[in-house]
């Protein structure tokens, strides 16, 4: 069911609508209303404020891996970068839960070791609640909004995460920088993020090239902070364009189907991931883009729960010619499918089951040009 947050964040409006942001009229964040439920984000940084009223009860405290620090978000960074995740006002993903892991002091600050310590932990988190089948869990998703210099311990824990299911969001950095310089960011089995502005413009801090799988909002964002329970700053960075995929990923696992039972987790691989957020991404929307840079802004379907309506890919609509409906018969007749031209674009034809008799379905066809 479709949800209206009306006078919403613009960076939730945004991913919402295939139009550029028009500050003449009230933003309108349109999402499922369900979205994120059953999901657990991992959200590896400075900690969470878990008692602001903005996470109604959905974050808690997961591990401090930093050696001598509090259980506590000393900085803000983690808190603001959960609320654009899963914040009831300033969230992607309302009804996901966020936990904080700090691998990141209070002066924002860590080292790869501590890191991949906290990647490790979110994976056997994960992989506990996969064994235990836990009631309504559909996956898992790390962020990370923090980079710097390649580390080969750290690509060898987020191997091992993705390895065992759980979807990684990475910032791209906020150097004005080639991405490929920088780790995770240049990692290929993560989700990296750049900034763009409210005019759909490449923020100017943003890292861009071959390594950007994708572009979220990252400049003037509104969202939870440190020091009270309903405390809010304005900030920037590709910090907060991650938080929005991060909650993107969430949003779109708690919308597969149940695979048979309430406990299926496994229909929504990171790589199917990668192409479902590349596929329904709005196109050639940015400007200012170098070479090499994909240009595509992050979308979450405007609200509709149906993954093939929402995708602007290469999945055009058929109209069927013949109504007979395929029956359970050694012989049934052939039906035939006229569409539009689509060009070089591959044409789909989606086959929908009804019953439980039909354990085979063998499909072949004929194209024929008109």
């Amino acid at each position: 069911m479709k949800s209206v947050q009306k006078q919403a964040p613009w960076g939730l409006a945004r991913i919402s609508q295939r139009q550029t942001i028009n500050f003449g009229i009230p933003n309108k964040y349109l999402y499922a209303d369900r979205a994120g439920e059953g999901v657990d984000v991992y959200v590896l940084d400075t900690g969470i404020n878990t008692e602001h009223v903005d996470f109604e009860d959905r974050a808690t405290w997961g591990k401090t891996i930093c050696r001598g620090d509090e259980d506590k978000d000393g900085n803000g960074h983690g808190t603001h970068c959960s609320g654009a995740i899963a914040g009831k006002k300033y969230g992607v993903a309302k009804m996901a839960k966020v936990i904080g892991v700090k691998v990141l002091r209070d002066n924002n600050f860590g080292s790869f070791e501590d890191v991949a310590r906290g990647i490790a932990w979110a994976t056997r988190s994960h992989l506990k609640n996969v064994k235990d089948k836990k009631r309504g869990f559909k996956g898992s998703v790390i962020n990370m909004s923090f980079g710097s210099k390649k580390s080969h311990a750290l690509d060898r824990a987020i191997h091992r995460a993705v390895k065992a299911g759980i979807h990684i969001c990475v910032a791209a950095g906020n150097e004005n920088a080639d991405a490929c310089d920088y780790s995770p960011a240049n990692s290929k089995l993560v989700v990296t993020v750049g900034a763009t502005t409210a005019d759909d413009s490449l923020a100017y801090f943003s890292n861009y090239g071959k390594c950007i799988d994708i572009f979220a909002p990252g400049v003037n964002i509104q969202s939870t902070w440190i020091g009270s329970k309903r405390a809010v700053k304005t900030i920037s960075g590709t910090s907060m364009a991650s938080a929005h995929v991060a909650g993107l990923m969430a949003y779109f696992l708690s919308l597969q189907p149940e695979l048979g039972s309430d406990f299926a987790v496994s229909s929504m691989t990171p790589s199917k991931m990668k192409e479902l957020l590349f596929s329904v991404a709005t196109k050639d929307a940015i400007s200012d883009l170098p070479e090499e840079t994909a240009n595509l802004l992050a979308y979450n379907g405007g609200g509709s729960s149906d993954f093939p309506s929402f995708s602007d890919s290469s999945i055009y609509p058929i109209s069927v010619t013949d109504e007979t409906s395929f029956k359970s018969d050694p012989n049934p007749s052939p039906m035939a499918l006229s569409w539009k031209d689509v060009i070089e674009k591959n044409v789909q034809a989606i086959v929908k089951k009804v019953g439980k008799d039909i354990k085979t379905l063998v499909v072949s066809a004929d194209l024929t040009s008109t």
